[in-house]
């Protein structure tokens, strides 16, 4: 029995009714004091339990990309752990990989409360949490104190329980409020110059739609000098990629195309929240009173499931397969991990998923990727990118 689906979400969310915001919180307090603990016996104990119980190890999940060994394919999508709080942790959970931030170079609180709610009848998330984080500096120091000081940023694994021995991590680069637009491109680069070491891929975030004016940094002409500053200073070639909005036209997206190959980007995540409100279920926000058309902020979960898979699809085309995506969005079961890889995702993400259908989830979509396998007479799941085109 699924315990969290059977008892925990029924209480959490329809029954008293907690503020998503400050859930997030508390349950944070708890996994950031297990990740920091992780050389105790508690913690060691209580760890190999949460393996035993999310994890499922199968080689045929497991791929090689841009250098870097994915257990698996599912990832932890940025903005669940803006700060690196857990880094140590996801591989517990069952993820193939996990995305940090979005961090951004100087601290900000963000935007005012409420800011994050739950679209239960749409099975959704609204958020305009507007990159509330710590700043780069706190998580450049809180991931070398976890990880060690080695010139890749990630220890010598010599400490590290065997399940993040080779854990890899994103690291999501978003725009200071503070930061004028024209001076975009040096704000990602500072924040990128302290955490280069850290991260095992990067992610240049200019479709959040919290932030003033930062989706127009996805037109060709501003993203750029962005491109070009961060890849001047990627002398160890990280991989970098651009995540992109899923409201973009076509040919917005063809430009962003464009900038990859100019400028030897590893890949694209797609898609962001959308800013569109068509078919959705929910009319009133419960915590505000107010219509959802006049909320601001970006929605995620099963309303972007099908524009995200289009948006992938698209860019999969293009490129002819030789541009890796990573695809998030919507992404609540096995069936729609699948679509989103055979629609061209070598790498997929969940946040709002996660969210609904519990940790327990990841187990599941993996057990079901690989039931698909053996349905297709497949043997990775690398044959299976792109397969549906």
């Amino acid at each position: 029995m699924d315990i969290y689906q059977a008892l925990f979400r029924p209480i959490l969310f329809s029954g008293v009714k907690v503020d998503p915001e400050w859930l997030h919180q508390q349950s944070f307090r708890v996994l950031g004091w297990l990740d920091q603990t992780y050389q105790s016996q508690v913690s060691h104990w209580l760890r190999a339990q949460l393996h035993r119980t999310y994890c499922l190890d199968d080689p045929r999940l497991q791929q090689c990309l841009w250098s870097i060994t994915f257990t698996n394919p599912l990832g932890l999508a940025a903005g669940f752990d803006k700060d690196g709080v857990a880094s140590g942790l996801w591989a517990d959970f069952g993820f193939g990989f996990a995305e940090l931030g979005t961090v951004t170079f100087h601290p900000q609180p963000g935007n005012p409360r409420p800011r994050l709610f739950r679209l239960l009848t749409d099975r959704a998330v609204l958020n305009r949490m507007g990159f509330n984080n710590q700043g780069a500096a706190v998580m450049a120091e809180r991931l070398r104190k976890r990880w060690g000081q080695r010139g890749d940023g990630r220890g010598d694994g010599g400490d590290r329980p065997p399940s993040t021995a080779h854990f890899p991590l994103g690291i999501n680069l978003g725009k200071s409020k503070i930061t004028p637009l024209e001076e975009a491109a040096q704000d990602y680069l500072n924040s990128f110059r302290l955490l280069k070491d850290w991260g095992d891929y990067f992610v240049v975030n200019v479709s959040s739609p919290n932030t003033p004016g930062l989706r127009s940094l996805q037109d060709k002409v501003q993203l750029a000098p962005i491109l070009q500053a961060l890849q001047q200073e990627n002398t160890e070639q990280k991989p970098l990629l651009v995540k992109i909005a899923p409201d973009l036209e076509w040919a917005a997206i063809a430009d962003v195309l464009e900038l990859a190959q100019e400028y030897h980007l590893a890949g694209i995540i797609a898609t962001n929240t959308t800013i569109q409100r068509d078919g959705l279920k929910t009319r009133i926000i419960e915590q505000t009173g107010k219509p959802v058309t006049e909320e601001a902020g970006g929605i995620s979960g099963v309303p972007i499931r099908a524009r995200s898979t289009e948006v992938i699809r698209f860019i999969y085309k293009e490129t002819q397969g030789q541009l890796p995506i990573i695809g998030v969005g919507g992404i609540f079961t096995a069936a729609d991990a699948w679509e989103k890889i055979t629609a061209g995702a070598s790498l997929i993400q969940v946040y709002a998923g996660w969210i609904y259908e519990g940790p327990w989830m990841v187990r599941r979509i993996l057990q079901g990727l690989l039931q698909k396998l053996d349905a297709e007479g497949l043997e990775s799941i690398q044959q299976a990118v792109g397969r549906g085109n």
